[in-house]
């Protein structure tokens, strides 16, 4: 066997990837943070260095040691559940390592065979791959579309369908910014007696009273599921499912992402209880964060961003290309703005995705506006 020839259909892969200008490579921090998603700063908080710290001083493990269901199981984590139940108002939490695992494991794990998911087409790819892995048949519909989740399932029903009916979407979509309709997927869920699944990763924080999100008004239903990540806005790690005690109780039996897997640190469990108390203690946070976004969309937004409503606004440049080297060009500035491109994204809509966070300050936001205005110039000269 000649060397390399094992693996030659990756190799043949990654070369179109590059030809295509969609070859992921891993970088680091590039300048100013307009690319994370640590909306409210807290990542590299004192605040929550300070919790570590006392979590390590009283004893806390870093590592778990194994699964939940054998000795993996720690106090820290079923103190966590405890008060992400309380503060978000639902019946039960179940804490994950990450979104993704959570995401996978609801998708995977609750809808029956018979059963129907309906979800957003842009929802996240941990929901895809759950409902990939599941036994229900699933259907996509159009973005953001309250009357197309609905038709989709009076359709299903006139052709036969029995089983439950599950809507699957984000509160928040993380590559445009812009958000569900929640009431109306809601009133669409009570008529049809479906499970309404959100996954709140980039609402949780910058949303809602104390930051509870978008769906807060919607805890405690008995028909709604909400994900909270904790690895964002967080600015810590892992993943609560915010649900019904049945369910939590279904996968912790039945999830195999929650079964077979080692359980996260309880370090990062003592670091999100206290993350979680600084959403409600330090409102100046989300306060600050909004006056940071509404001078964006001023400075960004004629340059073409769209002004999202949200942290999120994305710049639609169209080719990958361009959009890698626009980005490219912002990095060498010292501004850390990606490129996204498909399958991130739909194809023909590779962007910059411009994300404010605590990270940045208002002098940095204007900068960054100079540099894409003078950028901008200089495509436009180049072109002439």
């Amino acid at each position: 066997m000649t060397e390399g020839h094992a693996f030659a259909a990756q190799q043949a892969d990654l070369a179109r990837l590059t030809q295509a200008s969609r070859r992921r490579t891993l970088s680091g921090r590039l300048g100013a943070d307009f690319s994370s998603n640590d909306y409210l700063g807290l990542a590299a908080s004192p605040e929550l260095a300070g919790a570590v710290l006392a979590a390590l001083q009283r004893g806390v493990p870093v590592g778990s040691g194994g699964s939940r269901l054998l000795r993996g199981n720690h106090p820290e984590h079923e103190a966590l559940e405890a008060e992400a139940a309380a503060f978000f108002g639902c019946e039960r939490a179940l804490w994950f390592s990450s979104g993704f695992a959570a995401n996978s494991a609801l998708l995977s794990t609750l809808p029956q065979r018979g059963d129907l998911v309906v979800h957003d087409e842009l929802i996240h790819a941990s929901a895809i791959e759950g409902m990939r892995l599941g036994r229900a048949e699933h259907v996509s519909v159009r973005h953001n579309d309250a009357d197309a989740f609905e038709l989709a399932v009076r359709g299903w029903r006139m052709r036969g369908g029995t089983g439950r009916v599950w809507l699957a979407v984000e509160s928040l979509y993380s590559m445009d910014g812009d958000r569900a309709p929640l009431d109306e997927l809601a009133a669409i869920a009570a008529r049809h007696e479906a499970v309404l699944l959100i996954d709140e990763a980039h609402a949780t924080g910058a949303f809602g009273p104390d930051g509870r999100g978008l769906a807060a008004h919607l805890d405690g239903q008995d028909n709604v599921i909400a994900l909270r990540t904790c690895g964002k806005a967080l600015g810590c790690e892992g993943a609560l499912v915010c649900a019904p005690a049945v369910v939590c109780d279904f996968l912790i039996n039945r999830g195999r992402g929650m079964i077979f897997s080692t359980a996260p640190s309880p370090l990062m469990a003592a670091a999100s209880r206290a993350a979680l108390g600084l959403l409600k203690s330090q409102p100046q946070r989300r306060d600050m964060l909004w006056q940071r976004v509404r001078l964006a969309e001023q400075v960004l937004g004629p340059l073409g961003a769209t002004v999202s409503g949200s942290q999120i606004l994305p710049l639609i440049i169209g080719e990958d290309s361009a959009a890698m080297a626009r980005a490219a060009a912002l990095q060498a500035a010292g501004f850390d703005v990606r490129g996204i491109r498909p399958p991130t994204v739909p194809h023909g809509t590779a962007r910059l995705r411009i994300a404010i966070t605590l990270n940045v300050s208002e002098a940095e936001i204007v900068g960054l506006g100079e540099t894409m205005a003078a950028l901008a110039v200089q495509g436009n000269a180049r072109a002439t």
